[in-house]
């Protein structure tokens, strides 16, 4: 009973990783496309930059609500001390992702009545703030949060610091890095050789990002600079840097060479490394730095409960979203609308 009641949280915390990693990864590039309109101006390329999106678009907040299911129901103690700790944040955030979907309606609807551009305006601007807010968040769990008898002791502001705006900045740098490399598999012509030349720019900005974040994440706690630099543990984690930087080089060769899908396929690996960095950084805590999955963890008897469900459900929202991206797949152009 002891070995399931351990493992059974370390289960969940598989699921709720990769959750939030399909979330980063579909949501990301969504959010990136509505950020660029900053750069985009034409109302036609505009368009299409849209229009690779909107047949899926709507699914890909479906695995936000699966991590805030997961957090809620398995891990109930993280819930109730994460939520009172980023309450200004996280409503934030979802307003701004409230309007950016009322903008990518309204924005169609208005084509032609002189007010699009407000909408336009709106999507972007509801893009920008949502990304930064879940990069503060993660940067504000990551710089840990004050709990006193296992519930939040801090301030409201406490969240918003150095190290929070920096991964804020970074996370939007990198969903728009997201979104200009889907746009060059995705699209042809004039956007495409544009989104070719902001990915590369994007791409220096992410690398810094990357490399601040790193160089200041073990500083934070000791535990995390030991967990980075003992022995073993510097073998397991050392080729996450190098594999950075590969992926580096092989991203510079896919632009310069012309490659549609190897500048995303690699913008998508900084993201799951830097994921795997920050889970080596702070594992095994649930509620950095004092409280780990188990203290946090709801009855092992509730978590099987809901594993039994989730193992039913999972595989058909994974069928249904690989499906819905495998019919909607190719080129994009403007010949292409969404109703």
């Amino acid at each position: 009973m002891t070995d399931f009641a351990y493992w059974l949280p370390i289960v969940w915390a598989v699921i709720l990783v990769a959750a939030i990693s399909i979330y980063v990864v579909l949501d990301g590039f969504d959010l990136g496309i509505g950020m660029l309109f900053a750069l985009e101006r034409h109302p036609d390329r505009r368009d299409v930059m849209v229009n690779t999106i909107a047949p899926v678009w709507d699914g890909n907040e479906t695995w936000m609500v699966l991590g805030g299911a997961v957090l809620y129901g398995v891990f109930p103690g993280a819930y109730a001390t994460l939520l009172p700790a980023f309450y200004l944040p996280i409503v934030l955030m979802l307003l701004a992702l409230i309007f950016r979907g009322v903008a990518f309606e309204f924005r169609v609807m208005m084509r032609g009545t002189g007010r699009e551009g407000v909408w336009n305006a709106g999507f972007m601007a509801g893009s920008a703030i949502a990304a930064f807010c879940q990069g503060v968040i993660l940067g504000g769990v990551v710089q840990g949060i004050r709990v006193v008898d296992g519930a939040f002791a801090g301030g409201p502001f406490d969240w918003l610091t150095p190290f929070s705006i920096l991964c804020g900045l970074s996370v939007m740098c990198g969903y728009a890095l997201l979104g200009a490399t889907w746009l060059i598999w995705r699209t042809t012509g004039v956007l495409e050789a544009s989104c070719r030349r902001w990915a590369a720019r994007l791409a220096v900005g992410l690398f810094i990002g990357i490399v601040a974040v790193s160089l200041w994440t073990p500083l934070l706690h000791a535990p995390y600079l030991r967990r980075w630099t003992d022995w073993p543990n510097i073998v397991f984690v050392a080729p996450v840097p190098v594999l950075v930087v590969v992926l580096a080089v092989l991203f510079v060769m896919g632009l310069r060479r012309g490659h549609s899908k190897g500048p995303f396929l690699c913008a998508l690996g900084w993201f799951f490394l830097c994921l795997s960095g920050l889970g080596i950084t702070v594992w095994p805590y649930a509620v950095p730095p004092g409280l780990t999955l188990w203290d946090v963890s709801s009855p092992p008897s509730s978590q099987l409960f809901q594993l039994v469900g989730t193992v039913i459900l999972l595989p058909i929202v994974l069928t249904y979203t690989i499906y819905s991206y495998h019919v909607f797949r190719g080129k994009v152009t403007q010949t292409d609308g969404y109703h």
